[in-house]
Formats: structure tokens, C-alpha cells, sequence
């Protein structure tokens, strides 16, 4: 198993909240078509969306956030073909994490029990970085 495995999972968890931003939306975008000027912004629309379409797209934004230096880490990781079996293990316990931090939001959105799965991801992402940079270093 390669870095490439828990990287492409974290794409697929991005995917199924992607369609679920979309079978929310798509409904509403129907009913109000012509209409959408009001969604211009969204920061104008969010306050007139119901709490669970909220709670979507703030997981869906949020996978655009931290998980960014997760991908490109995992990308140097192999290209640099410097990936070993623990940073692999780590890459899939980022993923269940942020997994379990979508779930958290996506449903309860209990804010605190999200906020420590996301310092413990979080800390395994520092984790990965800082033991590819000493590989780095020692190379």
C-alpha cells in the first residue's frame, strides 16, 4: 500500500460530501431558477439556509482547508518516493479522523467533540510534515 491509497480516500470522502452539497442545492436552485441573484454571495445566502445545509457546506469547505497540506504532502511523499510504512499509517489515521470530524459536523455538529478530533488530526498532519522534513534534512 502506497501513500496514494489514504490520499485518494480523503478525494473520495471530498466526493460524497460534494454530492451531498449538491442533492441539497440542486432542489432549491430548481425552485428558485431565474430567481438565484440572491445567492450571489454567499455570505448574504448562509443566514437563509436551513441549519443542515449549513452544516454541509461548512464540511465541504472545511475539506478544502487542512486537508490541502495533507495532499500535497502526500504528493511530495511520493514523488520523493520517501513514504515509509509508518507515514502511511498516519496518512490513514488523518483520513479517519477528518472522516469522523465530517461525520461529527455533518450530524450532531457538536463543536467541541469536532474541535478535538480536529487538533488531534491536526497533530497527526504536523506529525507527517515534521518527520518528512527531518528525512529531509538527514538525506
Amino acid at each position: 500500500m502506497t501513500i496514494l491509497h489514504p490520499m485518494f480516500a480523503m478525494i473520495a470522502l471530498t466526493a460524497v460530501v460534494c454530492c451531498l452539497l449538491l442533492a441539497s442545492r440542486v432542489p432549491s436552485i430548481i425552485r428558485h431558477f431565474g430567481r438565484l441573484q440572491g445567492a450571489m454571495h454567499s455570505d448574504e445566502l448562509r443566514p437563509r439556509l436551513a441549519k443542515r445545509m449549513r452544516f454541509i457546506t461548512d464540511n465541504y469547505n472545511h475539506l478544502f482547508e487542512q486537508p490541502v497540506l495533507f495532499y500535497a504532502l502526500a504528493v511530495y511523499l511520493y514523488l520523493s518516493q520517501s513514504s515509509d510504512e509508518l507515514q502511511v499509517q498516519l496518512a490513514w489515521g488523518y483520513v479517519a479522523l477528518r472522516t469522523l470530524h465530517s461525520f461529527i459536523q455533518l450530524t450532531s455538529n457538536n463543536v467541541s467533540a469536532r474541535a478535538v478530533v480536529f487538533i488531534a488530526s491536526m497533530m497527526v498532519l504536523l506529525l507527517m510534515v515534521v518527520r518528512s522534513g527531518l528525512n529531509l534534512i538527514a538525506a
